[in-house]
């Protein structure tokens, strides 16, 4: 006998349902990497978002915690307005140090990236139908559906 109530039981399958979409999402990345369909950096996304936004399939703007940074806090919106402008799912991640781990940075003696934005684009030969990554867009979606434009993932250690 569950004796759960609906909040619970809900905030339970919310909880269940991150984690789900944090794993997709880190398969997203790993199977994307390799075809060179990643774009790290404020900077380089703006560039890449610029000169073909058709081709960006997902934009990930990540912190740790509340960032004091105005300048990148107007980035973010500047690059928010713009996906959502040309129908680009955003997702907010937090825990950059595993972001980093996925991405294959911070290594000794490496320049470390600029994570603050990532975007996954099409591989040039054809679409990219991987099931994780309609996963996370149906996610997104939803989101949009209960008014969170951008919603917020943790990836997990």
């Amino acid at each position: 006998m569950c004796n759960m109530t609906v909040e619970e039981n809900s905030a339970d399958h919310s909880s269940q349902r991150m984690v789900s979409v944090a794993e997709a999402l880190e398969e997203v990345l790993t199977s994307a990497l390799p075809q060179n369909c990643i774009t790290v950096g404020v900077y380089e996304a703006a560039k890449s978002l610029n000169a073909d936004p058709d081709n960006v399939v997902l934009c990930l703007l990540a912190t740790d915690g509340e960032e004091e940074d105005v300048a990148l806090q107007i980035h973010f919106t500047l690059i928010q307005a713009f996906c959502c402008e040309n129908d680009i799912n955003i997702l907010r991640v937090s825990n950059m140090r595993r972001l980093a781990e996925i991405l294959g940075g911070g290594k000794p003696m490496e320049e470390p990236m600029d994570l603050h934005c990532v975007l996954v684009t099409n591989p040039q030969s054809l679409l990219w139908k991987d099931p994780a990554l309609s996963k996370v867009n149906r996610f997104c979606r939803e989101s949009r559906c209960l008014d969170q434009w951008v919603p917020v993932i943790n990836l997990p250690d």
